[in-house]
This record gives C-alpha cells, structure tokens and sequence, in this order.
C-alpha cells in the first residue's frame, strides 16, 4: 500500500515567522499539553520541561492518546500524528530549553495559597540556560508578571500570558507588557501567536486580567443558584449557553478549568481585591476537598467517561452522587 506525501505530514512547507524554531513549555499539565500540541501542530519545535522522568513519560503517552482521539473524530491525519509526535521532547533537566526562542512557565502547584514564590524558581532555572535573547513568558491568570519577573537579571524579557482553554474553540491569547518589557520580547510573542493562529489581546498588569475576572463571578453566581435550588446544573449551563451564545455553561467551564485551579483563582482575586464577587462558593470548596476537581480525574459537577459527560445523578448535599462520597 502506497502512502500520500501529505500523509507524512511533508507535504506542505513549514513557514517560521521572525526565525522562530524551538519553543518551551516547564510545566505540562492540562494547560501545558494543550500548549504543547497546538505549538507541534504548526510546525514548531516544542520541548517541555516536568518534575520527572516518569511524568515526561506519562505526559508523551496522554499527548499521544490525545492526538489519537482527534484521528477518531477525523480531527486529524495519522501523518500528522507523526509529524507531531517527532517534533515534542521532553525531560526532567532544564538544559533541554536550550536553543529556545521562547520558554512559557505553565506550573500547576498542588500546594495551598499562591504559587507566586515557585514561579520565581522556575523563572531563574530557565534563564540560567537560554539565550540573552530568549523570551520568558508565565502563564498565568491571577498573579502579576512584574513580581514573578523581580528574580530576573533581564526582567526585559519577561511577558505575561493566559491560554484560555479549551484552546482549540478559544482564539485569543491575554498577553500582559510590564513597564520594563522590551518591545522586542512582546514582538517576539506576537510573532509566535500569530503562527499558531492566535490573536493577541493586550491587557494591562492586574490580577485577573479581563476573562478570569469575567468568570469567577458567573461560576460564584451559577453556585449560588444551584445551592438555592432554583435549578439543577445541566438546567443552569444549557440556559446560559442558549441566552449568551456562550460554547460552554458555567459548570462545564469549572469542570475544564479545574475545581482546584479556578479555587486558587478567586481566593487569589478575593485576597487582591476584597470584593465579595470573588470568594470562593462553599459548594466549591467542598467539591475541591472531595477530589472531585472536573474532567481531568473523571467527575466534578458532572460525571466524565470515555470523552464524554454525563449528569450526577444524585442531590447537591451530596456532591451530586446519589449517596454521599463519605460512605
């Protein structure tokens, strides 16, 4: 059986813009992969650091499983599969940043409070090994890029960034300057958004930036009417997808965001801000501390199996299970 040139992925010529090659990620987690693959996809380089061998491993088994669920819904070519995979490396050592145009820090710390002092270790180990020239970017949506840059000796190079996932339906990247970011290194992530189909929304520095702060406050309010009974959590999500035109309701966006991470979000917008709008919904909380933090490990304000969601059958006072997660 003869095989298609396009089906080597070969067939079409990759065009780097500004001399991009090589892209870095530290920090592989839901956010991370989604980076990883839509980087790899056109055309780039992307090397990823994590906390382990192990993890790097398992990491390069759920991108593989990923991009075959994409061949399963006709998403995707088994040479683009490929093509993909070969250009995705990753390791446990930071050397492996070498090289990179761009390094974008994406850690998920499982600690509790701000994960502001870890993202300033991992800010100083990659300049310790790129270029003068390299751009450090930090995922973030709650803290400001001024203080995680401090720790730099270039704090020039330094940008603010927020993926908003799901990245393949969301379209625009937040990217925050400081007062000290070169136009250099803002052109530079510029340059790289628009190769990877993205489009650029500048913010200024402040916590939150413009959709975490829209979010929070919708995902507290959706809580407050589930916990009032006023209506159930698939009645709420598909009332407020059909009335706003939004891809996903409140709980579906808590369940891909991830309990945990959108809890650190509002105790970290509730602690800067002190507005009531931001602390975090007990039901929440309560949610967190169950494990059931969303579609990652499988349930949270929805039940998820095999790529697909499903409804709790069971009452708010348990967690939406039909007997209570203690028994």
């Amino acid at each position: 059986m003869t095989e298609r040139l396009e089906d080597f992925a070969l067939g079409k010529k990759i065009i780097k813009e500004g001399g991009l090659q090589k892209i870095g990620v530290v920090g592989a987690g839901t956010t991370g992969q989604e980076i990883i693959r839509l980087a790899a996809r056109k055309g780039l380089e992307v090397v990823f650091v994590d906390i382990s061998e192990e993890r790097v491993q398992t990491v390069l088994v759920r991108i593989e499983k990923q991009l075959d669920d994409k061949i399963n819904r006709w998403g995707l070519t088994q040479g683009e599969k490929r093509a993909m995979l070969s250009r995705i490396h990753g390791s446990a050592d930071y050397s492996i940043l070498k090289g990179c145009n761009i390094v974008i820090e994406s850690i998920n710390s499982k600690k509790k409070g701000t994960s502001l002092q870890e993202r300033k270790e991992v800010f100083r180990k990659i300049e310790e090994v790129v270029s003068p020239k390299a751009t450090i970017a930090s995922n973030t949506a709650t803290l400001i890029i001024s203080e995680i840059s401090s720790v730099l000796k270039h704090p020039e190079r330094a940008v603010g960034m927020h993926f908003i996932l799901p990245l393949d339906h969301v379209k625009v990247v937040e990217v925050v300057r400081t007062y000290q970011t070169s136009d250099e290194s803002f052109s530079c992530i510029g340059k790289f958004l628009k190769m990877v189909e993205r489009e650029l929304i500048e913010v200024q520095e402040s916590p939150g930036n413009i959709s975490t702060r829209m979010i929070v406050p919708l995902i507290n309010e959706a809580c407050a009417i589930l916990l009032e009974g006023v209506a159930d959590v698939v009645q709420i999500d598909k009332t407020i997808k059909s009335t706003t035109g939004l891809l996903t309701g409140p709980f579906e966006m808590a369940d891909t965001i991830g309990l945990d991470k959108l809890l650190k979000w509002m105790d970290n917008l509730y602690n800067e801000f002190g507005d009531i709008r931001y602390k975090p919904s007990p039901f929440i909380k309560r949610l967190v501390r169950a494990g059931m933090v969303g579609r990652r490990v499988g349930e949270g304000f929805y039940l998820y199996k095999d790529g697909k969601r499903y409804q709790k059958p069971g009452n708010v006072q348990f967690l939406g299970r039909a007997v209570s997660p203690n028994r």
